[in-house]
């Protein structure tokens, strides 16, 4: 099954081609081995992203994990993976664009199995190692920005960082903004948190149940189904933001 449909991944390996420098291969005896085409590595790193798998799981013989490991630090050392970036992130805002004006954070605890520097011990899993993604998107569940913490740590203390990751990725969140919270975040510190950036608080209240639909901030729970699955590794940045 192909990551992206070919009419989606067609003009933008044409981009990225484009990106690339001029590459000449001078082998004095002719018999290399010949270097794996860029298209095909490519596609491996779509379906990486798409699919959130670890690299050796979608090597086979036309492409070695290790090959897709080099390439890709090949490419963002040569600067086209953020020239491209860029060129998608513009083509995104010219043709879709965020909608600000709304916005949610909540977060998700995901496996840590490998540890790392930002892993905790697990509320929900037994006391294994985990990791909580906290995540921000715009109204339309849009992933604009999000930072990780200890699995064992409260939802709150992460929204200013994520907020924060979010506004330096975007260009800033715009004054008036609405930032729907689940009720773990009712406090009137996060209250004054969100004041102090001009942004306005659409909170849940403690002690009074209510629906998932009742604010806005569905859009973020929907996100983190697809986005926070098990992860192999934790950085202490894992969302990228894929619109700006």
């Amino acid at each position: 099954m192909p990551a992206l449909p070919p009419y989606l991944i067609e003009p933008i390996f044409e981009q990225f081609s484009a990106l690339l420098p001029e590459r000449e291969v001078d082998h004095p005896l002719g018999c290399h081995r010949p270097r794996i085409p860029d298209r095909v590595v490519f596609e491996k790193l779509i379906q990486a992203l798409v699919f959130g798998c670890a690299y050796h799981r979608i090597a086979d013989e036309s492409c070695s994990a290790t090959t897709l490991r080099d390439r890709r630090d090949e490419w963002i050392e040569l600067g086209v993976i953020d020239a491209l970036r860029e060129a998608v992130l513009e083509a995104y805002d010219r043709f879709i664009g965020l909608e600000l004006s709304e916005v949610a954070v909540d977060c998700c605890i995901t496996k840590a199995p490998r540890g790392g520097e930002v892993a905790g011990r697990s509320p929900v899993d037994r006391g294994k190692r985990g990791i909580k993604r906290s995540t921000a998107v715009d109204a339309e569940g849009i992933p604009i920005g999000g930072v990780t913490g200890p699995a064992n740590r409260h939802d709150s203390p992460l929204l200013a960082p994520t907020l924060q990751h979010a506004s330096e990725l975007v260009g800033g969140l715009p004054e008036g903004t609405s930032v729907h919270l689940d009720r773990g975040y009712d406090s009137d510190l996060t209250r004054e948190r969100l004041e102090k950036r001009g942004l306005i608080s659409e909170i849940s209240k403690k002690g009074k149940p209510s629906a998932l639909g009742a604010t806005k901030r569905w859009v973020v729970e929907w996100t983190s189904s697809e986005f926070c699955t098990p992860c192999t590794n934790t950085p202490t940045l894992t969302v990228t933001a894929v619109a700006r």
